[in-house]
């Protein structure tokens, strides 16, 4: 019988990943020139990638069984750290997001983390529905989906309240894929889909009514959000202007490293693709989204690969998250998505989230390895 290791690699997620983070930490300190009083925001995303590696191969290491199974526990683990994020969390642009870590070691985000978490609980509980009901009634269909609601409800609550609203889209996305690939009837989704237009028509009524109504009702910071969210279709408002500005000056091949010509907000995070693109052009941009879409449909390819339910529905989430993500961030960076704070997956800043994207290059490399640990 010929053992195969339990920590075999997949190249084609590794290298993948590597390309992914060179590119993220050259863009990176690319966008240092555009921020003040930043520090070494490369360096420490270098570091932060160490770690990253690091903690996928202890995933590995642990084994999705040993994940699976102490699932619930991560998502208590999860629900607290989001309820004390609201009382001890530190304010940074009037957003209660981050824990600040002791030493000047910077700060952590728990929702990056919840999102992992909450593909993993709905793995778990979608699986074991199934499982136990594979020919289920409408009831019991209906009382699982009460369930899942339940378990997206409570950290959807508490990062809404931060507040993270781009965040809580990504856990209904999540579910949404999730759900729809369980097979549930379709039904539901329509139902799901009616709700959630009568309240989105509702909302913008009150919105186009009366503003002032609107701040009565929602109150002012939901007003705020609102109103970012819309800003998009005007084409207006100075960091998706220079945003763009920036884009089309890196013509066909780039104007080079660390030569970004105008400023924007957030270069190194929300709009790291502006500084990406203005760098290294059209040609680079492209080399970039064809990279992320050879990953996504290795993800793809692996899910169908894989005999385990739980696992399929486990990179069903994490590919509905990335792809999301990938979208959201470079449609709002063109103007043709709204802008809601969403960074790119592997090149954005921010260690909170590469070490959440590194947990599940960790669980992505165990499932891909599925079929190898027990083959003779």
């Amino acid at each position: 019988m010929k053992n195969i290791s339990k920590y075999k690699v997949d190249k084609f997620i590794l290298i993948p990943l590597i390309l992914l983070a060179a590119i993220s930490v050259v863009t990176i300190f690319s966008a240092q020139h555009l921020l003040t009083n930043s520090g070494n925001l490369a360096l420490r995303q270098f570091i932060w990638y160490l770690l990253g590696f690091g903690l996928a191969y202890f995933i590995m290491f642990l084994g999705n069984d040993y994940i699976y199974d102490h699932a619930w526990i991560l998502y208590i683990i999860g629900v607290i750290s989001l309820f004390l994020l609201l009382i001890f969390g530190t304010p940074i642009n009037d957003a209660k997001c981050w824990f600040t870590l002791p030493f000047n070691l910077g700060t952590i985000q728990p929702s990056e983390f919840m999102k992992i978490i909450l593909i993993i609980t709905l793995g778990t509980v979608i699986n074991e529905f199934n499982e136990d009901f594979p020919n289920p009634t409408l009831l019991e269909e209906f009382k699982f989906l009460i369930k899942v609601m339940i378990i997206v409800f409570i950290p959807g609550l508490l990062t809404f309240l931060q507040p993270d609203t781009g965040v809580v889209l990504i856990y209904l996305l999540i579910t949404f894929v999730m759900l729809f690939i369980s097979g549930i009837r379709y039904r539901w989704f329509l139902i799901a889909f009616g709700v959630l237009f009568g309240a989105i028509a509702l909302v913008l009524s009150v919105y186009f009514i009366s503003q002032d109504l609107f701040v009565n009702i929602f109150g002012t910071s939901f007003f705020l959000r609102v109103d970012r969210l819309l800003d998009w279709s005007s084409q207006s408002g100075y960091q998706l202007e220079n945003g763009i500005t920036a884009i089309g000056s890196g013509s066909i091949f780039g104007s080079g490293l660390a030569k970004t010509p105008v400023y924007f907000p957030e270069p190194q995070t929300d709009f790291i693709f502006a500084v990406y693109s203005s760098n290294f052009g059209f040609i680079g941009s492209i080399i970039l989204i064809l990279l992320i879409t050879f990953f996504d449909i290795k993800l793809i390819s692996i899910a169908i690969k894989n005999r385990s339910n739980k696992s399929k529905y486990v990179i069903a989430g994490i590919l509905g998250m990335l792809i999301y993500q990938q979208l959201q961030n470079i449609g709002m960076t063109i103007g043709i998505m709204p802008i809601t704070g969403i960074t790119l997956p592997f090149i954005s800043y921010g260690g909170s989230s590469l070490l959440s994207y590194m947990i599940m290059a960790g669980i992505i490399f165990n499932i891909s390895n599925e079929s190898l640990r027990y083959t003779n």
